[in-house]
């Protein structure tokens, strides 16, 4: 299979059946998200101990990228703590901006959303959720915006 097909069914698997969709009641910390460029919504929440994310969940409303690469980071980040999330955003900013960037093995199914670099307008709906994170993990809520 090459990269093109994953990267094709792991979007339409996370899409159609995503990964830690719903809230967090007890949530420590949440943010909004918003793409004007093609009206992706995303709210993240987050349960905290320490500096570890305990637990991360998500609700969207949006494209098939959008949905798909909360549902693969909310999957990545759970149980890390807050400066491999650091790294792990830093990375994959360098993946979806990038075209000479090769995905590291370690990122493993997130190295599917290099295929949105041949796409520059959707790079946006891939990276909402890892900015929608950066500010939950910098405040108790917050709004991004990709404009």
């Amino acid at each position: 299979m090459d990269l093109k097909e994953l990267y094709r069914d792991v979007i339409l698997d996370h899409n159609r059946h995503p990964r830690n969709f719903g809230r967090i009641e007890s949530a420590d910390r949440s943010a909004q998200g918003h793409n004007p460029l093609c009206g992706d919504e995303l709210s993240l929440f987050l349960r905290m101990n320490g500096t570890r994310v305990e637990d991360i969940r998500f609700e969207a409303r949006g494209c098939a990228i959008s949905t798909a690469s909360a549902s693969l980071m909310t999957e990545a980040v759970k149980g890390k703590e807050r400066a491999a999330i650091r790294e792990l955003f830093e990375e994959m900013h360098r993946l979806l901006t990038r075209h000479d960037e090769v995905p590291a093995a370690s990122l493993g199914k997130l190295a599917a959303l290099s295929g949105v670099r041949e796409f520059p307008a959707r790079v946006k709906c891939a990276s909402l959720c890892w900015h929608t994170l950066n500010a939950a993990l910098d405040h108790d809520a917050a709004t991004v915006s990709t404009e």
